[in-house]
């Protein structure tokens, strides 16, 4: 059984293991090793992890049983449109409905703040992308987003539009 748990502050240790335990293996077959050890630095540093949570992302993290399997990252972008920024699931759990399972919990959260659609961004080639659109997520916009360092994202923007009587 899956629960969800919001972070603090105080998590931050635990994201950052949760995020070397699933990002290298996620991106090693799509990016280069220098620009994963640049990401995870710039994106996963304890003092990055903080700054975005003071700056309103919301963390969770989900549990199969007691065992923290994943966290993603949440935040408002507009009134009515929020952000999926994160979305991470350990190897293990993948294809085991851990993914839909935070997915759905955070539509709920955020259709009872007044959101009309939920978007994200996913790298080109990640495969990912096939998971999203399964759960109705549509690419919006293609964007290549400049980290620094020479170094690009080069993602698709995808939108899941919400209905307002509470189905998904």
């Amino acid at each position: 059984m899956f629960t969800i748990r919001r972070a603090t502050g105080k998590d931050i240790p635990l994201i950052r293991e949760l995020c070397f335990r699933v990002w290298p293996q996620t991106y090693a077959s799509i990016l280069s090793q220098e620009k994963i050890d640049y990401m995870l630095e710039l994106m996963y540093s304890s003092d990055s992890l903080q700054k975005q949570m003071d700056d309103g992302s919301q963390f969770i993290f989900v549990y199969d049983e007691e065992e923290p399997v994943g966290f993603a990252a949440y935040l408002k972008k507009d009134p009515s449109v929020f952000k999926l920024d994160k979305i991470y699931v350990l190897p293990s759990q993948q294809g085991n409905g851990t993914g839909r399972f935070v997915i759905e919990y955070i539509i709920n959260e955020i259709k009872q703040k007044g959101a009309t659609a939920l978007q994200l961004q996913v790298y080109r080639q990640n495969k990912a992308r096939n998971f999203y659109e399964k759960l109705g997520f549509a690419i919006i916009e293609e964007k290549d987003f400049d980290i620094g360092q020479g170094f690009f994202m080069n993602d698709y923007v995808m939108e899941k539009k919400l209905t307002i009587d509470n189905k998904q």
